[in-house]
């Protein structure tokens, strides 16, 4: 006969006395642990002489956050470093997590040198004006 006891049930006990309920609550509830596994959702609206893109990116410093327009593609892409120290009374932790979330968007006939980026409260603003002809040519974008 099969065991029909839930992985979670089954091993939870052990998962919880190894590593502590906390450990395990803070590692799955990380919002940047979550984001990055459904990468960076955006709001895209065009009117007559623009593009804007509005993405979602909470919890990361702008300095982590690289804006990219090359060959007809935007590509925003972040880092996330995360350093955790915590001692208490026989009881020492020290953690470390790394991740990097990337997305990219087909942009045709953009004028590269106007693009305008600015950041504000985890939502990253593009502003792409249109253009006749785009420029082929790679062209890394200032965020505000």
């Amino acid at each position: 006969m099969f065991d029909l006891v839930p992985f979670r049930k089954r091993h939870g006990d052990l998962m919880n006395s190894f590593f502590g309920r906390d450990f395990m609550d803070s590692f799955f509830n990380n919002d940047f642990f979550l984001s990055s596994t459904s990468g960076i959702r955006a709001d895209i609206k065009e009117n007559e002489k623009e593009y804007i893109i509005e993405a979602e990116i909470p919890g990361v410093n702008k300095e982590a956050i690289e804006v990219e327009l090359r060959d007809d593609y935007l590509t925003i892409s972040a880092n996330h470093n995360e350093e955790i120290n915590e001692e208490r009374e026989n009881y020492i932790r020290k953690e470390r997590r790394t991740g990097r979330i990337s997305r990219s968007f087909y942009v045709e006939n953009v004028r590269n040198e106007d693009v305008k980026a600015t950041y504000n409260n985890g939502i990253l603003k593009i502003v792409l004006p249109k253009s006749k002809e785009g420029k082929k040519k790679g062209y890394k974008i200032d965020i505000n």
